[in-house]
């Protein structure tokens, strides 16, 4: 056999390796009941973060609906989905970590907790009330308030993933 009948016979078997993985692995993992059609996803005051910014509250939120808009077929609804997510924002603290390296600088550690009661009204097995907690590191020389809104951005996404990860992952 030819070299360039062995290169396009190996080709087209990557090829189609290649598409028969991607099929394989665009499944998002969500696990949703056929006859859950909806979800409502309530604003998380911050009320019992008093320390919060005033934005935390709708960031949180519109992060909380991002991703599971994102990663399923649900429609959102105000009120009276199928599937009901609220809670409250109860903690935003700063702290200050260990000293890295030799260069003497430290790390300063943005924590924020979100209590979540998740509801699916076809299925109360799958319902639970549990409280998540994520943070992001940033160098103690940069103040809070410079670093602020991207750290709250990236906790934001790791919050909205675990608590989705625990609702519909299927983990």
């Amino acid at each position: 056999m030819s070299s360039t009948k062995v290169s396009s016979l190996i080709l087209s078997s990557l090829l189609f390796l290649a598409v028969g993985c991607k099929v394989s692995y665009s499944y998002t993992g969500a696990s949703v009941s056929p006859d859950t059609k909806t979800i409502s996803i309530a604003t998380f005051p911050s009320y019992q973060a008093p320390l919060a910014p005033p934005s935390l509250s709708q960031s949180f939120s519109e992060s909380l609906k991002d991703i599971f808009l994102r990663q399923t077929s649900l429609t959102l609804v105000k009120n009276n989905g199928d599937i009901i997510i609220e809670g409250d924002i109860t903690g935003y603290r700063q702290s200050d970590e260990a000293v890295t390296g030799n260069d003497v600088s430290s790390l300063s550690r943005l924590t924020i907790n979100v209590k979540v009661r998740y509801i699916d009204t076809k299925n109360e097995e799958n319902s639970y009330e549990q409280t998540f907690s994520n943070f992001a590191q940033f160098d103690s020389r940069q103040t809070l308030a410079n670093a602020e809104t991207q750290l709250i951005d990236e906790i934001n996404e790791k919050l909205a993933q675990d608590i989705f990860n625990k609702s519909l992952g299927n983990w």
